[in-house]
């Protein structure tokens, strides 16, 4: 059985190409759909782990093939397609009221929440 987590999300202001500066036009960004993929996945492989460790994404593939508007309510799925190991595949699809406006596949892997972190602070002491 396939584990999924679906989102849905209204297309505000802040979610504009012309406004994160991914492009001039009054549409939903693509980094933004990325990170509204990223949200999903990391809700669901959380389901998997305990609570001391998370997950990063590693690698992410997207194709954005047509435009939201703004105020238009945009559905993001993440289905867990793959779970070995650490690793946690996803494939990816977000649709408009109009239809599908944007696909991937995602890949996640489990850390340990604090170790990763203060690794990533030391780097703030070299």
């Amino acid at each position: 059985m396939i584990e999924k987590v679906v989102l849905k999300q209204k297309v505000t202001e802040d979610m504009l190409a012309v406004n994160v500066g991914s492009g001039s036009l009054r549409v939903l960004a693509t980094p933004v759909i990325c990170t509204l993929f990223e949200k999903a996945s990391a809700q669901l492989a959380q389901k998997f782990l305990p609570a001391d460790q998370t997950t990063v994404g590693s690698a992410i593939s997207v194709e954005h093939a047509a435009p939201t508007p703004l105020g238009m309510t945009i559905t993001v799925t993440a289905d867990l397609t793959a779970h070995e190991g650490r690793t946690f595949s996803f494939e990816l699809m977000a649709q408009d009221e109009q239809g599908v406006c944007a696909s991937g596949t995602h890949t996640r892997v489990a850390v340990g929440s604090e170790r990763f972190q203060q690794k990533a602070d030391a780097k703030l002491q070299k």
